[in-house]
């Protein structure tokens, strides 16, 4: 009996690029296209502002004006990191933006009780953020000197594809907490936004023979669906739902536009003269040390959707320095978050299939202007939430995939080798699940110590 051959399991030839890729690393699409494309990399890296800024601002006692200034000081110094990290660092197409492993510790230095005495709301936002300063000051110090030293490069040399598998691939899964669950909090505004990205990036450019469509996916959805928020808005969808719904779904509930100024130049030590508080420092420290490791598992994607070969230890040491600089730079400028390379922008090297180096850096054109015009930057930050959530349903998952496609460079005939696999994604979802349980049930970590930093510097490593 002959077994037809479709059923017939085929070996795909394993490439040290990766094919596909329209504009890799060192070649530049037209300059009209590739001011589109960069505006998209804003458009991306702009909704992780906007969540890290809405979950610390209100506990350091900050309203919608402080709220649309540290945005605005947000993608100042996003766009100066991204800059040196294209030009000086690994130079791979990567965004340099604000991090979500960094909240725990803000959170940790926002509710500290040194600055429950504060009772008028700007002076304790002031405090708090000198505070936060002095913290990411002193937590740069780690990857500078980890990169510069010469350390990371030791470290990166034992980054085999089998060990890059889990690392990069877990940046994607860890972030599921920002995918559907902040979709739906608006699934009448994030499904939508999500069919329509799907639809667009991987379907309609087949059936239209189209190549431009899929590129310019992301900017179509987002314009489509939020003209479709703006609609339901007008008409009074939301006018009898609760505060909560209409914060998520209307287009006018952000506070940024009425709070932002018309221009405002961010500049260092704004707020005041940073203050260093030890156990600030070390949790920190903490958070510094895992963007350093996320940062690394971003870069060897950016490589890989870059269509550039691995990247060398050397590389990534030098990323590792400059992505220190720039937790400084968030430091010196008061950002009220660290640095790590942008996961979403490297999902999105894949969905336009553009790995150019010089669109991420147009990009960082994008964010100074939108970060010194601070009403035109409201008006695009104004963008409801769930739309940012539908997008990382779809970049995280290709961040997640990337780590999956260096399976090729492994041998999965070896019992070793999927005991390696399996185990290091096993435990990777799983240590982190039973952290997150144990906060929430006992509102603690599960290590006694009278220290409160000690506490924050687990929950901050594990989950």
């Amino acid at each position: 009996m002959t077994v037809p051959k479709d059923n017939i399991f085929v070996l795909h030839p394993v490439t040290d690029q990766f094919p596909g890729v329209e504009y890799c690393v060192n070649s530049n699409p037209p300059w009209a296209e590739a001011v589109v494309l960069a505006f998209q990399h804003y458009l991306v890296m702009l909704g992780t502002i906007i969540i890290i800024s809405s979950i610390i601002v209100p506990p350091m006692g900050g309203s919608n004006v402080e709220k649309a200034y540290l945005i605005q000081t947000m993608l100042f110094v996003a766009g100066i990191n991204t800059l040196l990290q294209t030009w000086f660092g690994t130079r791979l197409p990567v965004v340099i933006g604000g991090s979500f492993r960094f909240i725990v510790p803000m959170l940790y230095i926002a509710l500290s009780q040194r600055y429950s005495f504060y009772f008028e709301p700007h002076i304790r936002f002031r405090q708090t953020m000198r505070g936060m300063q002095g913290a990411l000051m002193i937590s740069s110090i780690l990857p500078i000197l980890f990169g510069f030293l010469g350390i990371w490069r030791i470290v990166a040399r034992f980054l085999s594809p089998l060990s890059a598998v889990p690392m990069v691939t877990l940046l994607g899964l860890g972030l599921y907490a920002q995918g559907f669950p902040l979709l739906a909090e608006c699934v009448e505004i994030g499904l939508p936004e999500l069919i329509m990205l799907v639809l667009f990036s991987q379907y309609v450019p087949y059936w239209w023979k189209s190549k431009w469509l899929d590129r310019f996916a992301v900017i179509i959805s987002i314009a489509t669906v939020w003209a479709y928020a703006s609609l339901l808005t007008a008409a009074g969808a939301y006018k009898t739902r609760p505060p909560n719904t209409q914060f998520s779904c209307r287009v006018d509930r952000s506070g940024l536009v009425s709070g932002a100024s018309w221009i405002k130049f961010p500049y260092p030590l704004q707020w005041g003269r940073p203050t260093i508080h030890a156990g600030d420092a070390f949790v920190m420290l903490a958070a510094a040390f895992v963007s350093l490791i996320e940062s690394t598992g971003t870069f060897i994607a950016a490589a890989r959707y870059g269509s550039a070969t691995h990247v060398p230890s050397s590389v990534l040491s030098r990323g590792a320095a400059w992505l220190g600089i720039g937790i400084l730079m968030d430091g010196l400028w008061g950002t009220g978050t660290g640095s790590t390379a942008s996961v979403e922008n490297v999902g999105l090297l894949a969905v336009t299939k553009v790995g150019s180096r010089r669109v991420v850096q147009m990009s960082a054109g994008f964010m100074f202007f939108f970060s010194i015009l601070g009403k035109f930057g409201a008006i695009v930050a104004s963008i409801p939430l769930p739309i940012i959530g539908a997008l990382y349903c779809v970049l995280f998952a290709y961040m997640s995939s990337a780590g999956l496609g260096l399976l090729q460079y492994c041998n999965l005939n070896s019992y070793r080798t999927k005991f390696i696999l399996g185990f290091s994604l096993f435990m990777g979802l799983s240590v982190p699940q039973y952290f997150n349980g144990y906060v929430v049930t006992t509102g603690q970590g599960p290590v006694r110590s009278r220290s409160t930093w000690v506490h924050t510097n687990i929950i901050t490593a594990f989950i």
